[in-house]
């Protein structure tokens, strides 16, 4: 429960809802329990058991209540019976019946009618602050976890949660009043009767208590066991060239196969623990119903203090328990699955990020004279990938930074767009810490060209004006000139509006790249990012893509991390980095002439 206390502020929006379904509920329950209580005119008109009484009876407080409207209804079956017949009185009766059971069933729908609003509005408003949040979360968070774990979070558990939220209201409103109306009556009708009755209930509570005692541990280990194949579903999807060229079906199948199995188990488990309640909790009230047929026939046929009638419909409402009390213990269960729902919904939203505004932020939104990066040291786990790394980029001038794989280059460009945060030492823009800049307006200032193409399953249009969502046809197709894209685009069928596909795979590399590139160039930022924007491209594609990125560096600020270093040659400063520190820097032509790691690195790939 404590996780639905703070779940349930997603129902704020929606409380006018519920406010309606508890009113609905209540005259659900008060309108079942005068549906069986009508039974008993009925059956006295029907068996001829009134009370002759020819006077009306004079109402002499609530303490007589009971015997007011036993005086009463005698007194009617005996005056409409003399002036009308027994025949009629009966039709009265049968109508009073109909229309209570009517009023008891349209307020039960109109009950699921207003939760129907608050439920789906709090699966939607659930997920979209849970997708927030998964955009909003740092890249390191996902490094940690499995994408199908987190899609699991936001589908299914949600879902779970939404499931819940009936069973909730139902366990804290509905049923719950059903059951203590049916019980006041029950008292009213004979108090001795429903003493002993009541001896019995609490050992049937304890009995559906045991066996739901692991549910909720049951849940969460199944919720995890689906993340784990959507993640595997996810990692095949996203790999099918490799596990075909490798023949790697049968291991994947095998891994898929293994986890499916053990959520079937836990889903058996969980469902055939979660329907043991139903049939148990009818079967334990059966049973009390015996007893109190057994006591109740005793009081009827040897004490008389019972008249027939009367029992008749108090076992029409013992039996009106059920009902309701079956739906407790089913109710019951949803709460347990749908809190560990919750938990793992809540894990996610109360994430903190560490990547986030700082109180005073500042908005920044032009560039003017240099970046600079002092003194910072920084590492992903235990290995340190920079030490005390220092480096001065002036405005309009394009730095390159080379060097091994592992020798820090990425970081670079992870944390100035503050994807991650340094751990010493700090970053300026125009000697402003870039802490203390609004996320937004930071990353306004930057474009950003990775070495994997990020496209998404929309037409190019949509790709390109990522960074500039007003963006005009025209202004589309000059980034893409730009880019050198346009001579592919205009002979698709659909131009600019053509679908290229989930991650863009209708396109070749180059072209994919070239995209990637207009997108950056439509954005027009003052500092440009490339992040190894050529190493996965063969040489036509690589001399297409580095015209079209000297096109876009023109009178901007670049910081270039290059893998083939004949495209970072006019580069004004090459930063050489090794182990996450500056082994050299300088010019292509003072490097070359130094003799040192960065003419090594250029005769190895001139001799590749």
């Amino acid at each position: 429960m404590d996780y639905f206390k703070k779940i349930f502020r997603f129902a704020r929006p929606y409380r006018q809802y519920a406010v309606l379904n508890v009113i609905c509920n209540i005259l659900y329950a008060l309108f079942a329990t005068l549906s069986m209580v009508s039974l008993i005119p009925m059956i006295t008109v029907l068996f001829g058991e009134a009370e002759n009484i020819t006077t009306p009876p004079v109402y002499g407080g609530i303490g007589h209540l009971k015997s007011f409207l036993e005086d009463y209804l005698n007194y009617y079956i005996t005056t409409t019976g003399n002036s009308r017949g027994p025949e009629y009185t009966l039709g009265v009766m049968v109508a009073i019946i109909i229309s209570l059971f009517l009023l008891k069933n349209l307020f039960n729908y109109l009950a699921m009618f207003f939760i129907t609003f608050l439920r789906n509005g709090v699966l939607k408003d659930l997920r979209n602050a849970m997708y927030k949040k998964v955009v909003e979360l740092p890249i390191a968070y996902f490094s940690e976890k499995r994408k199908g774990d987190v899609i699991a979070r936001i589908s299914s558990d949600v879902l779970e949660i939404q499931h819940s939220f009936l069973s909730i209201l139902e366990l804290i409103v509905r049923e719950p009043l059903t059951i203590i109306f049916t019980i006041v009556t029950m008292f009213a009708l004979s108090p001795k009767l429903t003493l002993f009755v009541f001896v019995f209930v609490p050992i049937s509570g304890f009995i559906i208590s045991v066996i739901g005692k692991r549910l909720k541990k049951q849940s969460d280990q199944a919720q995890l066991e689906q993340g784990y194949f959507l993640s595997i579903i996810e990692e095949t999807l996203g790999g099918l060239k490799v596990i075909k060229g490798f023949n790697s079906e049968n291991y994947f199948y095998n891994r898929f196969q293994d986890s499916t199995k053990r959520f079937y188990q836990l889903s058996n488990s969980i469902l055939n623990r979660q329907n043991l309640a139903s049939p148990t909790s009818e079967f334990l009230g059966i049973i009390v119903i015996a007893i109190l047929l057994w006591y109740g026939g005793h009081m009827v046929l040897v004490e008389g203090s019972l008249n027939g009638p009367t029992f008749i419909a108090y076992i029409g409402l013992a039996y009106n328990i059920l009902t309701p009390a079956k739906a407790i213990s089913k109710a019951s269960y949803g709460v347990k699955k749908g809190n560990a729902a919750a938990e793992r919904v809540l894990t996610i939203l109360e994430e903190k990020n560490p990547i986030a505004d700082a109180p005073d932020a500042i908005s920044k939104n032009s560039f003017e004279r240099d970046i600079r990066i002092e003194h910072i040291n920084f590492q992903y786990e235990e290995e340190k990938v920079l030490k005390d790394f220092s480096l001065h980029i002036p405005k309009g001038k394009t730095v390159a930074l080379v060097g091994q794989s592992g020798s820090g280059k990425s970081t670079i460009a992870n944390l100035l767009t503050r994807f991650y945060d340094v751990q010493d030492g700090n970053i300026s823009i125009d000697g402003t810490d870039i802490r203390n800049m609004e996320l937004h307006s930071l990353r306004g200032l930057m474009g950003l060209v990775t070495q994997d193409s990020i496209l998404f399953n929309d037409t190019i249009k949509a790709n390109v004006s990522l960074g500039k969502e007003n963006a005009t046809d025209e202004e589309i197709i000059e980034a893409l000139k730009v880019a050198n894209a346009y001579e592919f685009v205009s002979i698709l069928p659909q131009g600019i509006y053509t679908n290229i596909g989930d991650s863009g795979n209708k396109l070749s590399g180059g072209q994919k790249q070239r995209l990637s590139i207009a997108r950056a160039v439509l954005k027009n930022p003052p500092i440009m990012i490339l992040d190894e924007a050529t190493s996965a491209l063969d040489t036509e594609s690589e001399k297409l893509v580095q015209k079209a990125l000297e096109n876009m560096m023109k009178n901007r600020t670049s910081v270039v991390i290059a893998h083939r270093l004949s495209t970072i040659q006019n580069a004004d400063l090459i930063v050489v980095m090794q182990k996450g520190e500056i082994a050299e820097q300088g010019t292509h032509g003072e490097l070359m002439n130094r003799n040192g790691t960065y003419k090594k690195l250029v005769d190895m790939q001139s001799f590749d």
